[in-house]
């Protein structure tokens, strides 16, 4: 049975009598299969030398092309208590249409003729500007007149001190004159002395010189003592001069203060009426904020806050919006490695969740169900969350057209479509574990050859 000895069990019995026998003895299969063997591999040697699209894969969703049409969300810019809704969640809104309606929830605000109070507070400030004016012009006519008066006591006083120098002149005069008497006086009684001890005069001559003499002596004195009294004078007039400016002077002084206070009070109060003007500017734009109202053509998404009476802080969420126009794009993300890869423009195959596609990475032309679209934005810094970096797509203009169905949000697979290399080599780097070909589009080929 097993054949170990050299008699050999076919030659001693007919196996083609048994169909088990028949089946084992026929060895036509083994050609079969040998030509099949040959055929695959004849078929795989062609196959590693077709061309194979190198390609960056990555998950992303959808979104809007522009930050302005992506969902927002409405706050108030300042804290309330909601009143009254307007809108339901699936409503759609045009812009300026009223959402809500919230009222105020500090003290300082509940006055509701805050505004008209404001005004009556700016009217007042505003007479009492008026006043201080009114009062800086009196001061300042008086300023005027006091120094119009001043200079009518300098002049008087410059007259009395001229006065006073011509009177001290001619006391000068005087007293040189009684001194010149004196003089005269006393030679006529040395004279007549002299006359009457040699018996030419009479004692009485004499005694009448003597007095002659006595009295120019006495003028000459007075004289000399009205002399000093006119310089007396003269000084005093000096000193009433600086007086009357010293006086003026301090007059001018104080009605220049009380002018410099008048002002300081004037300006002080215009900068509380500017205060208060831009407090009643601020009071009616905040009575405007009372009615929350729509940015944007748009649909109501999710009411964040709802029922009525629920007070929130300023900048919370209130109610999200997603608008009713925008321009679809794909927002993607890649790995530090494969960036240098991507540029502006590189086209990129989309599949979209929920249309039916089949994908072949290598073979972009014999995909279906994917959309053509193109590079627009690449990220220089990296996004924390993922550890890759985002990529945002457009539609491309000459492909298919995006369904109209798509939605923001939905997900999407994305392929950047690179070099064209040999299966062959595409398997060889992917089993070493090395980077697709650095890859530089036509167009920047272009432009860098003709930078040369």
């Amino acid at each position: 049975m097993l054949n170990i000895s050299k008699n050999e069990l076919k030659d001693q019995l007919n196996l083609n009598n048994f169909n088990a026998g028949r089946k084992v003895l026929k060895r036509k299969h083994y050609k079969y299969f040998n030509r099949f063997l040959g055929g695959f591999a004849l078929f795989a040697i062609i196959l590693m030398f077709l061309p194979w699209t190198q390609n960056i894969s990555g998950n992303g969703f959808v979104t809007t092309l522009t930050p302005d049409q992506r969902p927002l969300t409405l706050q108030s810019p300042i804290a309330g208590r909601i009143v009254e809704w307007y809108v339901k969640e699936g409503d759609r809104v045009k812009k300026g249409d009223t959402v809500l309606k919230i009222s105020e929830v500090k003290s300082e605000y509940f006055d509701p003729n805050l505004v008209n109070r404001t005004g009556q507070q700016i009217d007042a400030k505003a007479a009492s500007v008026e006043s201080y004016r009114e009062k800086i012009g009196a001061l300042d006519n008086q300023i005027v007149a006091l120094a119009g008066e001043r200079e009518l006591k300098l002049s008087q006083a410059r007259n009395k001190l001229i006065q006073s120098q011509l009177k001290i002149v001619q006391d000068s005069i005087d007293l040189q004159a009684a001194k010149n008497d004196e003089k005269i006086a006393q030679t006529q009684l040395t004279r007549t002395e002299t006359l009457e001890k040699e018996g030419f005069k009479s004692t009485a001559d004499v005694e009448e010189k003597n007095l002659k003499a006595r009295t120019t002596m006495a003028k000459a004195i007075s004289q000399q003592q009205k002399l000093l009294q006119s310089r007396n004078e003269l000084i005093n007039s000096e000193i009433e001069l600086n007086r009357i400016r010293q006086e003026y002077a301090e007059k001018i002084a104080k009605a220049k203060g009380d002018q410099f206070s008048a002002q300081s009070s004037q300006l002080d109060v215009e900068a509380q009426v500017s205060k208060l003007e831009t407090d009643r500017t601020n009071y009616q734009i905040r009575n405007d904020l009372y009615f929350v109202t729509a940015p944007q053509d748009g649909f109501i998404n999710k009411a964040i806050l709802g029922g009525i009476g629920e007070t929130f802080k300023d900048g919370e969420p209130l109610i999200n919006i997603m608008p009713a126009n925008y321009d679809l794009a794909v927002e993607t993300f890649v790995e530090p490695i494969d960036l240098p890869l991507i540029h502006l423009g590189e086209e990129v195959r989309v599949q979209f969740d929920g249309w039916p596609a089949i994908v072949f990475s290598g073979w972009p032309n014999a995909s279906y169900g994917t959309y053509g679209a193109k590079v627009i934005a690449v990220e220089t810094f990296i996004t924390e969350s993922k550890g890759k970096y985002r990529i945002l797509l457009a539609p491309d203009e000459k492909d298919h057209t995006w369904p109209d169905a798509l939605r923001p949000g939905s997900g999407a697979r994305t392929i950047a479509l690179l070099e064209d290399v040999p299966i062959w080599y595409e398997l060889w780097r992917r089993l070493n574990g090395f980077p697709p070909n650095y890859y530089l589009p036509e167009t920047t080929k272009k432009d860098k050859n003709e930078k040369k």
